[in-house]
């Protein structure tokens, strides 16, 4: 049997983004380095509903979607993306469960094809790489701008009343490899200071409260650049590092 991908738990006390997940991820790698080629039972042990199995549980023929739906299961690999994809489903289960129900309704109403349809992309971009933000109004409209200079450099300060919390599995993964132009899609409604002050459960049930079709469908995204969240990467210390214009691209203008 192939041997596990296992991941470094100084990881998360080395990276800003990867604190909040921090506890719940170093239980889940001590027991998965017990357990090398059984990343399902390490997440199943802590999980009730939708609790994860083998890859192989999942049929041929069947959409993935649609096995996690039918089953309450999630076919899970011994490997660094579907490790973080065990910890959304632990952190954010109500999200989680959301988004699968929204994605297997339209497998079930449309079919698997070739193009995923609005609707399923912007559910797939959001499962893979949604971040969400509160902050103070200023620092929201020069993001909804994309005036990266006053977002990071002008109102640096008013970081300091902000909390960008990362949800998509896939940009976890991606940021164990930091790298300048890793971007995040930030979803354009702000968190409400309660609800990030009220802790995960809190901001999992609002959140699932958002994942709907006729909202998620319109992708309603703003990118982010992760690493030029203050305080989150050194080398942003320096006002030079947001000059870079192949990263922190200036916002197209719209044609007349």
């Amino acid at each position: 049997m192939a041997a596990a991908i296992l991941i470094d738990t100084e990881v998360f006390s080395q990276h800003a983004w990867l604190a909040p997940w921090r506890l719940m991820a170093e239980e889940l790698v001590t027991a998965w380095q017990q357990q090398s080629d059984a990343l399902h039972a390490c997440l199943a042990a802590k999980q009730s509903q939708f609790h994860a199995v083998p890859q192989a549980s999942l049929p041929d023929g069947e959409a993935y979607e649609t096995f996690i739906a039918r089953t309450q299961t999630v076919p899970t690999r011994n490997n660094a993306h579907d490790f973080f994809n065990g910890l959304a489903w632990l952190r954010f289960p109500q999200t989680k469960q959301q988004l699968n129900r929204l994605q297997a309704q339209a497998i079930n109403q449309q079919g698997v094809t070739a193009q995923r349809g609005a609707l399923r992309d912007a559910l797939t971009v959001f499962d893979e790489n949604a971040a969400l933000l509160c902050a103070p109004d200023i620092l929201w409209q020069a993001l909804l701008k994309q005036d990266w200079q006053t977002l990071f450099v002008t109102h640096r300060q008013a970081w300091q009343e902000a909390h960008l919390t990362l949800f998509g599995h896939a940009l976890l993964e991606k940021l164990l490899s930091p790298y300048k132009s890793i971007t995040a899609h930030v979803l354009c409604m702000p968190v409400p200071p309660e609800v990030q002050a009220a802790g995960d459960q809190a901001l999992d049930h609002w959140l699932s409260q958002w994942i709907q079709t006729d909202f998620i469908q319109t992708k309603p995204f703003v990118p982010i650049q992760v690493l030029g969240v203050p305080g989150w990467w050194p080398a942003n210390e320096n006002a030079a590092f947001y000059a870079d214009d192949q990263v922190f691209r200036p916002q197209k203008k719209q044609g007349h």
